[in-house]
């Protein structure tokens, strides 16, 4: 069940960040890729910065963070 939840906090937050840098979604697997990728780099910087989360919203917010971070990386690299 761990799982499941992973990929749809991973689809939600992938979602969320397209709409929030991009305007719009990119599409249900590139936001879950976006979200669990996402996951991994807001858990590291949360961690480096001694915050933790914990529960549902906490994982969302910690994925969103994280997804906001690559695809903003992403776009300084599209730019160059």
């Amino acid at each position: 069940m761990s799982w499941l939840w992973f990929i749809i906090i991973g689809a939600v937050a992938g979602w969320l960040a397209g709409n929030i840098m991009r305007g719009g979604g990119f599409g249900l697997l590139v936001n879950i890729i976006v979200g669990v990728i996402g996951a991994v780099i807001g858990g590291w910087v949360f961690g480096l910065l001694g915050i933790s989360t914990g529960g549902l919203i906490g994982s969302l917010i910690t994925a969103l963070v994280g997804a906001i971070l690559l695809l903003w990386i992403i776009s300084l690299f599209k730019r160059a």
